[in-house]
C-alpha cells in the first residue's frame, strides 16, 4: 500500500511553495504599509515642526509662548495615538492573513489525515479494529485540543484589542485634560 504517489508529493510541494510565497507577499505588504506610514509621519512631523518653530519665533511675550505650548500638547498626543492605531491595524491585518492561511492549511491536512485513516481502516487486516479506533480517537482529541486553543487565542486577541482601545481612549482623555490644565496654567502665569 503506497501512501503518497510521486504526483501527489509534487502537488503537495507545489501547494506548499504557493502558500509560502503568498505569506511572504503578505508579510512584505505589511512591512510596506508600515514604511509608508512612517514616511507619512516623518513628512508631516517635519512640516509641523517647521510651522511650530516659525510660530514660536514670532511669539512676543511669555503668555503667548505658554499658550502656544498648551495648544500643541493635545494634537501631539492625538497623533501619537493615531499612529499607534494605524500600526496596530496593519499588524492585525497581516496577522489575520497568516491566521487564515494557517487555519486553511490545518483543515486541509486534517481532511487528508481523516482520508488516510479511513483508507487504513478499510484495508486493515482483521482484528485491527481496536488500533484503528485508537487512531481515530487520537485524531479527534487532537482536533478538539486545536479548536479549544484556537478559541482561547481568538478570545485573547479580542481582549487585547479591547484593552488597546480602552487605553487609547484613556490616553486621549488624559492628553485633553493635560492640555486644558496647561492652558489654564499659562493664563494664570501671566
Amino acid at each position: 500500500m503506497t501512501l503518497l504517489t510521486p504526483e501527489q508529493f509534487a502537488a503537495a510541494q507545489k501547494a506548499n511553495f504557493e502558500t509560502l510565497f503568498g505569506l511572504t507577499t503578505k508579510a512584505f505588504e505589511g512591512v510596506e504599509k508600515l514604511v509608508e506610514l512612517n514616511l507619512q509621519v516623518v513628512k508631516s512631523t517635519l512640516a509641523e515642526s517647521q510651522e511650530n518653530a516659525q510660530r514660536a519665533l514670532s511669539v512676543k511675550d511669555a503668555q503667548e509662548l505658554l499658550a502656544l505650548q498648551a495648544s500643541l500638547a493635545q494634537p501631539v498626543a492625538e497623533k501619537a495615538l493615531s499612529y499607534g492605531r494605524h500600526v496596530y491595524e496593519i499588524v492585525s491585518a497581516t496577522q489575520g492573513e497568516f491566521t487564515r492561511v494557517a487555519e486553511a492549511q490545518f483543515e486541509e491536512q486534517n481532511r487528508k489525515v481523516q482520508s488516510l485513516v479511513e483508507n487504513v481502516a478499510k484495508n486493515a487486516p482483521a482484528g485491527s479494529e481496536t488500533a484503528v479506533a485508537v487512531l481515530k480517537s487520537a485524531i479527534t482529541a487532537a482536533n478538539t485540543t486545536y479548536e479549544t486553543v484556537h478559541k482561547a487565542t481568538k478570545q485573547a486577541v479580542e481582549i487585547a484589542e479591547s484593552n488597546f482601545n480602552a487605553a487609547a481612549t484613556a490616553a486621549s482623555k488624559a492628553a485633553s485634560q493635560a492640555a486644558a490644565q496647561a492652558s489654564r496654567s499659562a493664563k494664570k502665569a501671566v
